[in-house]
């Protein structure tokens, strides 16, 4: 395998021609090797049989990737994803079924460029069911050549596609829908409004931005009253009150601090609830 091929990556990252001349320089395998390197590959777990398997039909992806750029997609996200989907055939081929391997991976790579059209055509999305997405594609290919349909053309294509008039309705809707920016764009900032961005007259009733800073500025202003108050406490106030009460769920127990001090348990019970008493007296000023 030559460097060019061993420098090629799988997917089309940077300049997207100088992609595609290295892709096609690749050379092509003839039945044989390819017949060989999925030996390899399938017996052996062979990784560089796969890589030469996937670098010779780079070509055919590029191919297939272009009969889709009328989606407005970018070529090179196309092509990427065919590429997955011949990844994907060349792990499952089966040489012995006696086809070539551009034969058997055209359904991979078709079905993954599928998947990303209709994930990234609209935010919204057009189809589906296998069914729906089966009617996307042909319909689009069909709209392409009469444009918006009538009744007439409407019943053609139901019949071509063995669909109701009903369905070829309804997915013409979804395809002729337009998606609709929820915020204003820059270039709407700086001239005239758009009137139907939804920013401009949809509201959140489940929030209050006031109420939200005012809770914010309230707790703020509680802890520094807290620190304020626990830094007017002794230290060993100050100990007792934390180990009880700010120091995690689990709280230490009266007889834990009692061993600790030295003292008994009611003591220390006397000694929080002075110090509980204090810190209300502080707050509370």
């Amino acid at each position: 395998m030559n460097k060019e091929r061993q420098t090629l990556a799988i997917a089309p990252l940077g300049n997207l021609d100088s992609y595609i001349r290295a892709a096609n320089n690749c050379p092509m395998l003839t039945a044989e090797e390819e017949k060989t390197l999925a030996k390899q590959l399938h017996y052996e777990g062979d990784l560089n049989a796969a890589k030469a398997l996937i670098l010779s039909h780079l070509r055919f992806v590029i191919h297939i990737a272009r009969n889709y750029s009328g989606y407005g997609l970018p070529q090179a996200d196309l092509i990427q994803e065919g590429n997955i989907g011949l990844m994907k055939a060349v792990r499952r081929f089966n040489h012995e079924i006696g086809v070539r391997l551009v034969s058997f991976a055209v359904h991979w790579i078709k079905a993954e460029i599928h998947e990303y059209v209709l994930r990234n055509w609209r935010i919204v999305k057009v189809a589906t069911t296998k069914a729906q997405r089966k009617l996307f594609f042909n319909l689009r290919k069909t709209k392409q050549r009469l444009g918006w349909f009538n009744q007439d053309e409407v019943d053609m294509v139901a019949r071509e596609l063995g669909v109701s008039i009903k369905d070829v309705r309804e997915m013409e809707s979804r395809m002729a829908a337009q998606d609709i920016t929820f915020d204003l764009s820059s270039d709407d900032e700086t001239g005239e409004m758009r009137p139907m961005a939804p920013v401009l007259y949809l509201q959140d009733k489940t929030s209050d931005f006031a109420d939200g800073i005012e809770e914010d500025n309230w707790d703020l202003h509680a802890a520094e009253k807290l620190n304020d108050a626990m830094l007017s406490l002794d230290l060993r106030s100050q100990y007792i009150i934390r180990a009880r009460w700010l120091d995690g769920e689990n709280k230490t127990t009266l007889q834990e601090l009692a061993d600790k001090y030295g003292v008994s348990a009611e003591r220390v019970r006397q000694l929080e609830k002075n110090a509980m008493k204090k810190l209300r007296i502080a707050i509370e000023a």
